[in-house]
């Protein structure tokens, strides 16, 4: 048997298929969809150089890769490569295969620094180690379980705030586009990113196929979002929060709290049964509110990097 790596397909369907569900059984805590693979690979930014890699075995699609550099970063020279073998079929040489050709393509692209997202386990974070990553920052999956978990109730709104849906911002999204900008130049990691061209912000989130602008909130005060909770779902049982964040003059009011919890609750109202997010560790505001929601945590991450002579 013989493991070879190659890009995906994104124009055959069954292996955009195959992609999705290593990933799925590799990382259940995050939503893969083919649409949303598609997407990434058709609509993610030229400068960041994006490509998808599979580790093919007899035809089975064992282990991917999702490797490009971190373009809207304002340190040059920074990629990453995430890299996830089926967790029941590891120690056939995929991690390593995917690791030599995402580093080669990386190189090549004049990268100095790369980052890579391992699972918080011994035997991978071994591997990570062996190819010569050092642990950096971590980060945690959280949880909810939708049917069974009490949602607080949302309340009487403060005066001056009023929710509402991004389906309502269709004409004009760029107000949101403002606030994503300003919540992620400030979110915790050790990978900066710049929000600055707002043509590549609508083609890659506000136009991805798992936004749910229904289920996606934001908390206006004089007319413009101050927070908001953005709302990814497969369209079937699972949903996740892509992004919750405030505009830094309206922070300490509890406003994120409030769209997140409206969110939650038009998810639940519409079928969905599990809710995920993902938090970094030092990200303490927003681990906060997570466990007053009563999500639990399911899983760790940790950051590796490695320079490049």
């Amino acid at each position: 048997m013989t493991v070879i790596v190659r890009d995906l397909r994104t124009e055959l369907p069954a292996d955009v298929e195959r992609f999705a569900h290593s990933r799925h059984l590799a990382l259940p805590y995050v939503l893969w969809t083919p649409d949303g693979i598609r997407h990434r690979q058709a609509h993610t930014h030229p400068d960041a150089h994006y490509r998808s890699l599979v580790a093919e075995e007899d035809g089975e699609t064992i282990g991917t890769a999702q490797v490009g550099i971190a373009y809207d970063s304002p340190e040059p020279g920074q990629g990453y490569l995430n890299i996830y073998v089926r967790p029941d079929r590891t120690r056939r040489g995929a991690g390593g295969l995917l690791v030599r050709a995402a580093e080669e393509h990386l190189r090549a692209l004049g990268a100095t620094k790369l980052f890579s997202w391992v699972l918080d386990e011994p035997d991978n974070r071994a591997f990570a180690e062996r190819h010569g990553y050092r642990a950096s920052r971590s980060a945690l999956f959280l949880r909810l379980d939708l049917v069974n978990t009490a949602l607080p109730p949302i309340g009487d709104l403060p005066p001056d705030v009023e929710l509402r849906a991004f389906a309502d911002f269709a004409d004009d999204p760029r107000p949101l586009f403002e606030l994503d900008a300003e919540t992620t130049s400030d979110e915790p990691s050790d990978v900066g990113a710049e929000l600055t061209e707002y043509e590549t912000w609508v083609a890659e989130t506000w136009k991805h196929p798992l936004l749910d602008p229904e289920l996606s909130m934001a908390a206006v005060v004089d007319g413009r979002p101050a927070a908001f909770s953005i709302a990814f779902t497969d369209r079937a049982t699972r949903y996740s929060t892509a992004m919750t964040g405030t505009a830094r003059a309206h922070r300490g009011r509890g406003l994120a709290k409030l769209a997140k919890n409206a969110s939650l609750h038009r998810a639940r109202a519409a079928g969905y049964r599990e809710a995920f997010t993902g938090n970094d560790t030092d990200n303490e505001p927003m681990l906060a509110i997570n466990r007053w929601f009563g999500y639990e945590i399911c899983a760790t991450e940790v950051r590796h990097v490695r320079e490049l002579g």
